[in-house]
């Protein structure tokens, strides 16, 4: 079963049944002793870029925006039973052409990562009937969503499950606020503190 860690700030790290690891938005946080499949970058801040965290697999591959994008095309990638896709993440503070969210699926479980974005039309048109298991939004209102507008994106995409991170200015020794991801509403949210894992299960 795929399992979820919430690293802190907008760093995640999923890890497959048979041990796949990935990570996204490596910032700081624990959680990082796992050598990686894959590392994949929404934006190039700095806050979402620390490479030197992470430990690479001889094969392993880091993907950018700048992978994923092409010629205004978002792209989609498969390598095995991992299906990656981007889809767009902006705002006033994020170039469109330099920005991406992604979609991950991950053992069969649909997981959708923001990165620093505000609502995007793609979020109607296409996340909505996506079945998405999980969406991880971020949230903090510095560069992307506020909570406000995260739980209207939430209401939007419908996802299983809604998690908020990225909910504190950036700060490698403040990671999380409760009191704003608590402001954060969505049906089946779910509220994870750095260090907390969780098995990821798909819902038909």
């Amino acid at each position: 079963m795929a399992k979820l860690l919430y690293q802190g700030h907008g760093s995640y790290r999923l890890q497959s049944a048979d041990g796949r690891v990935i990570y996204v938005d490596p910032y700081a946080g624990d959680g990082y002793e796992l050598p990686a499949d894959f590392v994949l970058i929404t934006h190039e801040h700095y806050d979402h870029t620390n490479l030197n965290l992470v430990r690479m697999k001889a094969d392993g591959i880091i993907l950018r925006a700048a992978d994923m994008i092409e010629e205004g095309q978002y792209l989609k990638k498969t390598y095995g039973d991992f299906i990656l896709r981007a889809v767009p993440a902006y705002n006033l503070k994020h170039d469109r052409d330099a920005c991406v969210g992604y979609v991950m699926v991950i053992d069969g479980v649909k997981v959708y990562g923001s990165g620093d974005t505000s609502r995007t039309d793609c979020m109607e048109a296409v996340l909505s009937k996506e079945n998405i298991d999980y969406a991880l939004l971020c949230i903090d209102g510095v560069y992307n969503m506020n909570p406000e507008e995260a739980s209207e994106c939430a209401a939007i995409i419908r996802a299983n499950h809604s998690i908020p991170i990225h909910v504190a200015p950036a700060d490698s020794q403040r990671l999380f606020d409760l009191s704003v991801a608590e402001s954060f509403h969505a049906e089946g949210r779910l509220i994870l503190r750095p260090g907390e894992e969780i098995e990821l299960v798909h819902k038909d």
